[in-house]
Parts: structure tokens; C-alpha cells; sequence
């Protein structure tokens, strides 16, 4: 077989990783809200995903443990902002509001990331990623209809917007060593030590000994459907925290960043489907075509990046789990 075909085949199944962690990640909010609205408060769920998940990549952090001597600040940062930050906040905001709607808020976080380069790092950003940024904004007032006093729960958009800005410390951090060639730290490594981290936080902050533990033996309600508990929280954990991260990781590796994040954009468009069919979380015309302005401002901004080490204007930025190439989190 010629090296273009391997590199085609390659790129295939890259794109395939990187559609399967979108997927991943998108199912998460949707198999969370029924046993938050069964009864469980919502760090308690965020807590059971990132300990559950946590458990499950122990080997992976026995493997990498010379990243807690190289690497303290970065999977500290990393835990706290990465993992804990981003769900816990994003689990709040989706107990008092749409799925679909908290996720597009959370892709605000490429233009965030855009005011930071600019503001606090003083470096130039391209005139397209400053569109990509206008876009976005604007989108996000189609979204949540500011024309009508904002229709959705204040509280549950400022928790949103707490998942973005968590997000933003994900991607700085994402940039820290990946000019360091092969003394890069291993993705794999930071998502393991991140949930491990983050799970310690959490325990502290959620208090899971409280939690009533009797809900995941029985049913929750998706639209009306009976579903286990334990069945989506088995989601939860295994496919859409593990699966999600580690083909997010892989995804990265055979393609650019860029283009992986374009794919991951799909995830706000996953999670608003699979909400409109399995939660009844229905939005309106307006909103659908703000939810596209989105998507289309956050792929702008994130794509307008020029490679490092290039003299042209900078915006830096990308979906939940870029940290891969650049590398890895969550």
C-alpha cells in the first residue's frame, strides 16, 4: 500500500475518533439531567462521573507518575479547571436549563480565549478571528433571546458561563510544554492525573457521603421513558468521560488540532439533537439559527490560529478536549 493511501486510511479513521469523542462528549449532559432530576444534586452526579472515571484510568496514572514530579502545576490546573471546573459548572447550569443551550454557551469559550491573547497576553489577533468572536456573541443573544428579557433562567446561563471560563484555563493550559518535543507531557498521562485530581476536589466540595445513594438503584425519566439509573451513569463514565477523552486524544494525533476541533464543534449539534429527541427540550427557530451562528463563530475563531512560531497576529483556542496535540485534558 503507497504512504498516501496510509495517510488517507489514517486520516479516516481520525476523522472517525474524532466524530466517536463528539458523540462521547455530547451524550453526557443528556444521560446526567434525568438522575439530576430524579433526585441527585448535580456536583453529586459531576462527582460520580470524575471518580468513576478516575477509577477506571488508574493504571494509565501509575504509568505516567513522573509527570507529579515534572508536571505538579499543569495537572493541578488541569484537575481543578480541566475537569472539575468545566462539569461541575456545566452540570449546574443544565439542572435550570436546556442541554443544548448550556453547551452553546460553553463554546463562547474560543472567543474567550480570543480576549485573553489579546487583553492579558497583548499579542495581535487576526481580523477573521475577531469576526469569528462578533459571531459568536451574537449567536449566543439568538440563543438565549435577549429580545424577550432572557428566557431562560439567569442563574443557569452565569453557571454556562462559568463551564466557558473554566474552559478557557483549560485551553492556556493546554499550550504549556507543547513546544517541549518528546519531553511534552503525555496526554494520556495529564487526563488520568486531571481526573484523579479533580475526583479529590470534588469529594471535598460535593461531600458524596451525603448523596442519596438509593436513586442509582432505581429508574430515571427521559421524556417519560423509564431508564435505569445505573445505566446512565455507566454512560456517563465509561462512554462519554473515558471513551470520549481517549479517542479525543487519538483523534488529535492523526490529524491537526484544527481540524479535530472543527469536529468537535458537531458536539453542540449531538447534544441539542439527542435532547430534542430524548428530553423534549425543544428550541425555537431563532434558536436553532443562533445555536449555527455559534458554532460557526466558535470554528472561525478557532481556526484563524496560525501555526506557532509565525509572526502573523495569534488567536489560540479549540473545543473541551484539544489539549492533545497541543495536549491533552479532562
Amino acid at each position: 500500500m503507497s504512504e498516501n493511501s496510509h495517510a488517507g486510511r489514517g486520516k479516516g479513521v481520525g476523522l472517525g475518533l474524532a466524530l466517536g469523542s463528539a458523540v462521547a462528549f455530547g451524550g453526557s449532559g443528556v444521560a446526567a439531567k434525568p438522575l439530576i432530576e430524579a433526585g441527585l444534586d448535580p456536583l453529586h452526579v459531576v462527582w460520580l462521573r470524575v471518580a468513576g472515571a478516575a477509577l477506571v484510568m488508574l493504571p494509565l496514572a501509575v504509568r505516567h507518575r513522573a509527570l507529579l514530579r515534572r508536571r505538579p502545576a499543569l495537572l493541578a490546573g488541569f484537575g481543578l479547571l480541566g475537569v472539575a471546573g468545566v462539569q461541575a459548572f456545566y452540570f449546574a447550569s443544565i439542572s435550570r436549563i436546556p442541554v443544548g443551550v448550556a453547551l452553546l454557551v460553553e463554546y463562547l469559550a474560543p472567543a474567550l480565549v480570543l480576549g485573553w491573547v489579546r487583553f492579558v497576553q497583548r499579542r495581535p489577533v487576526t481580523p477573521a478571528a475577531a469576526v469569528g468572536v462578533v459571531l459568536a456573541v451574537g449567536g449566543l443573544a439568538c440563543v438565549v433571546e435577549i429580545w424577550s428579557g432572557l428566557s431562560f433562567d439567569a442563574l443557569g446561563l452565569l453557571l454556562a458561563l462559568g463551564a466557558a471560563c473554566c474552559q478557557v484555563g483549560y485551553f492556556v493550559l493546554s499550550d504549556q510544554g507543547s513546544d517541549s518535543g518528546a519531553d511534552a507531557p503525555d496526554p494520556l498521562g495529564v487526563i488520568a492525573y486531571g481526573l484523579l485530581i479533580g475526583a479529590g476536589v470534588l469529594t471535598v466540595v460535593a461531600r458524596p457521603w451525603t448523596m442519596d445513594w438509593s436513586v442509582l438503584g432505581g429508574t430515571a425519566h427521559m421524556d417519560g421513558t423509564p431508564v435505569a439509573a445505573v445505566l446512565l451513569l455507566s454512560w456517563i463514565v465509561l462512554v462519554a468521560t473515558v471513551i470520549a477523552y481517549v479517542t479525543g486524544v487519538v483523534s488529535v494525533r492523526r490529524l491537526s488540532p484544527q481540524v479535530a476541533g472543527v469536529v468537535a464543534c458537531l458536539e453542540a449539534v449531538i447534544a441539542t439533537v439527542l435532547a430534542w429527541f430524548l428530553l423534549g427540550e425543544h428550541l425555537s427557530a431563532p434558536q436553532i439559527i443562533g445555536g449555527a451562528v455559534v458554532l460557526a463563530g466558535a470554528f472561525i475563531a478557532q481556526s484563524s490560529a496560525p501555526a506557532k512560531g509565525s509572526s502573523k497576529p495569534v488567536a489560540s483556542g479549540g473545543p473541551e478536549r484539544d489539549l492533545s496535540a497541543r495536549e491533552p485534558a479532562a
